[in-house]
C-alpha cells in the first residue's frame, strides 16, 4: 500500500483530501506541525508528498529542497497561486508536478497514480542498485545505509555522500575540496565549519556499527578512512 503524506495548513481541506485519497486505497498521514516537516518525512517515509507551497514559516519551496536532500520521492505541490512562475519555482525546486486550487479532486487523483505509475510502477525505470563494499563494510547510496556483519544504521544523505566517497578513496586521503564538492548545494555555501560538523556525524554513525576511530584527520590535506574492523566483528 502506497503512503501519501499531506502536507497542508488548511485542516479542512486536508482533511477532505485524506478522506478522498483513503477511498482508493492509500494510506494517507496529514502533517500539523509545520516546523518539523522533514523529521516527520524522514520517520514517516511516505511514497509521495502533496505539498502546499503556503505554509507558517517556510514556504513548500524550502521544505521541497528539504526532501531532495533525503529521497526522490514524487512532490506534487498543491496550491492557490496559479502564476507561472510559481509553478516554475515549484519545478526548480525539486516538486514533480503542480495543481492550482481549486482543483477538481479527480485530476488530483489522477496527477497521485501517474507519478506513483512513474516512481513505483510500471513506467518506472528498471533500478540496478549500487553497493559501496571495503571489508564487509556495505554502504547503499540509494538506499542511504550502512551495514557491517548484520548491523544497519540509517545515514542522511549528506553523510552518505561523504562516506562513499571517503570509501573510494581509501586508502588515501579525501582531499577537502573533494569533500566540499561533495557537500556542496546549489541553496547554501558550504564553509570548513559545514565540512567539521558533517565529519563529526559520520564518525558518530560509523560507531553505530562499532566501527571507531577510522576516520583520520590528516592536517592541511583532508580525511582518510582507514580500515581497522573485519568482516566477523569491530576491532
Amino acid at each position: 500500500m502506497h503512503k501519501i503524506m499531506i502536507v497542508e495548513d488548511d485542516p479542512k481541506l486536508a482533511t477532505l483530501l485524506a478522506s478522498y485519497i483513503e477511498k482508493y486505497g492509500y494510506q494517507v498521514l496529514a502533517v500539523e506541525q509545520f516546523d518539523t516537516i522533514l523529521e516527520r518525512f524522514q520517520l514517516e517515509k511516505p511514497h509521495l508528498v502533496l505539498l502546499d507551497v503556503n505554509l507558517p514559516r517556510f514556504d513548500g519551496y524550502y521544505w521541497c529542497r528539504q526532501i531532495r536532500t533525503v529521497s526522490t520521492c514524487p512532490v506534487l505541490f498543491i496550491s492557490a497561486r496559479a502564476g507561472e512562475m510559481d509553478q516554475v519555482m515549484a519545478l526548480e525546486n525539486g516538486g514533480d508536478d503542480y495543481v492550482t486550487k481549486p482543483f477538481h479532486y479527480e485530476i488530483v487523483m489522477a496527477k497521485i497514480r501517474s507519478l506513483l505509475r512513474r516512481a513505483y510502477g510500471e513506467y518506472a525505470a528498471p533500478i540496478t542498485e549500487r553497493i559501496c563494499e571495503l571489508n564487509g563494510f556495505k554502504l547503499y547510496p540509494e538506499r542511504m545505509e550502512l551495514e557491517l556483519n548484520g548491523v544497519i544504521a540509517t545515514a542522511t544523505k549528506k553523510e552518505a555522500d561523504i562516506i562513499e566517497l571517503l570509501m573510494q578513496c581509501s586508502p588515501r586521503v579525501a582531499s577537502r575540496d573533494e569533500l566540499l564538492e561533495k557537500l556542496w548545494d546549489d541553496q547554501n555555501y558550504v564553509d570548513e565549519n559545514t565540512l567539521n560538523v558533517n565529519m563529526t556525524r559520520v564518525r558518530r554513525k560509523l560507531q553505530e556499527l562499532g566501527i571507531h576511530d577510522a576516520v583520520e584527520t590528516v592536517r592541511g590535506s583532508g580525511y582518510r578512512l582507514v580500515v581497522n574492523w573485519h568482516e566477523g566483528g569491530a576491532r
